[in-house]
């Protein structure tokens, strides 16, 4: 690490590269390799390195989740959406995870992930316990999309606006109980995207 510190890059990889020669399974010598080659900007070298590492430690989730970092960063959603399904399986009580699989679907797009993000956006909001605030957007935000893309077909291609109506009321009551000057903003958002009415 003192070579790390010093940003000798080159030297600090090649004594980690020794000693995971004689320590292979030594995790910490594999997450510094991580760091370092964050540390240079090499993204795509710190994914492939952290994919090497989840091939033996499957079960570390911290290095799930900074794998879905890097994807994001990367702007390799598809990727970090299943480094997301990875933690899902593994920690299904976590909404911090759910929340963050379904902005990436969101962020994918597309009339499917709109559906599904909007499931994950309230398994996030029933953990929260309604709490989540970025969550009852979330819920708001798919549903506006879900709108706008069935808009023109039938009804029964349309997705069911109750969840988001729900959404949009708990927000507006969460903002006049806490920040009673901005929940014009939110109501006059919320109109825009026809998730509330006043």
């Amino acid at each position: 690490m003192w070579f790390e510190a010093k940003g000798s890059w080159t030297r600090a990889d090649k004594v980690y590269s020794g000693l995971l020669e004689e320590h292979p399974l030594d995790q910490q010598i594999h997450k510094r390799k991580v760091a370092i080659a964050k540390a240079q900007g090499n993204l795509s070298g710190a994914v492939d390195l952290l994919n090497k590492y989840l091939e033996i430690f499957m079960a570390d989730y911290d290095a799930w989740r900074e794998l879905a970092d890097l994807y994001i960063s990367l702007q390799m959603y598809k990727q970090a959406a299943f480094c997301f399904e990875e933690l899902i399986l593994a920690q299904p009580s976590n909404p911090f995870f759910h929340l963050s699989y379904a902005e990436v679907l969101y962020t994918l797009g597309g009339l499917e992930n709109f559906k599904l993000a909007k499931k994950y956006y309230a398994v996030a909001i029933d953990l929260s316990s309604g709490r989540n605030t970025r969550a009852l957007y979330g819920v708001c935000l798919c549903g506006a999309a879900i709108n706008q893309i069935t808009k023109g077909r039938s009804k029964d291609e349309k997705e069911g606006s109750e969840l988001h109506s729900l959404a949009a009321a708990s927000l507006v009551k969460n903002y006049k109980q806490r920040s009673p000057d901005k929940a014009p903003l939110v109501i006059s958002v919320l109109e825009q995207m026809k998730a509330f009415s006043s």
